[in-house]
């Protein structure tokens, strides 16, 4: 009588363990089951927090395209658009960019010619024009090539504080890395842009008139 009662309380005990292990091996996969979800809404957050977090890109208003078009033609590409200057005026830089093609291997954006404008009084006009030669009302830009120049390459930054940044390399044909961008900025002193000196410290004035540049839409 005892022996049954003894092999009946270890049946007992041993259905107790089996209950409890079972009970835990189900705790640790609904463990391993919500760590999992858990890391996944986690993953769907953050890459949704990254496209939200990514600008889209600024549209082009019609009548700064249009201003474009009438200062380049239809071919016109506005690169950059805004108080570009920090002077509370709308300004422009649109281009004829070249396509890239086999031949053109040039890193970087190339244009055969360039503007900067600026919208005052309801139209806009031209400040620097940027084809054969590197340009402002008041004639050639200093430091500027001489002969003329067949391509640019374009690049250009923002300053919080001296606004807008443009450079723009003299291309020949090939990628000669000992040319140096010519820099050019806004001056406030005078109210219009400049090239900057080799160090861009220090604005450079304009050599020889070419007659005006200026003209209004």
């Amino acid at each position: 009588m005892k022996t049954m009662q003894r092999k009946t309380d270890e049946s007992y005990v041993s259905k107790d363990l089996a209950a409890k292990r079972a009970a835990a091996v189900v705790a640790a996969l609904m463990l391993s089951v919500a760590s999992m979800l858990a890391v996944g809404c986690d993953s769907s957050r953050s890459s949704s927090s990254q496209t939200a977090a990514k600008p889209a890109g600024a549209a082009v208003p019609e009548d700064v395209q249009s201003a474009a078009d009438a200062f380049l033609g239809k071919e016109a590409t506005v690169l950059v658009f805004g108080d570009l200057a920090k002077n509370g005026n709308r300004q422009l830089l649109a281009a004829n960019v070249v396509p890239k093609t086999p031949k053109n291997t040039l890193p970087g954006t190339i244009v055969t010619r360039a503007v900067l404008a600026e919208e005052s009084g309801g139209s806009w006009h031209e400040l620097v024009r940027c084809d054969e030669h590197l340009k402002n009302d008041k004639g050639y830009l200093g430091g500027s090539p001489i002969g003329p120049v067949a391509g640019w390459r374009v690049q250009f930054e923002q300053n919080a504080i001296e606004g807008f940044h443009l450079y723009l390399t003299p291309v020949k044909g090939n990628d000669d890395p000992h040319v140096l961008p010519l820099a050019v900025r806004w001056n406030p002193a005078v109210k219009r842009y400049q090239t900057l000196d080799r160090n861009y410290e220090h604005f450079l004035t304009e050599a020889g008139s070419l007659g005006p540049a200026r003209s209004h839409l």
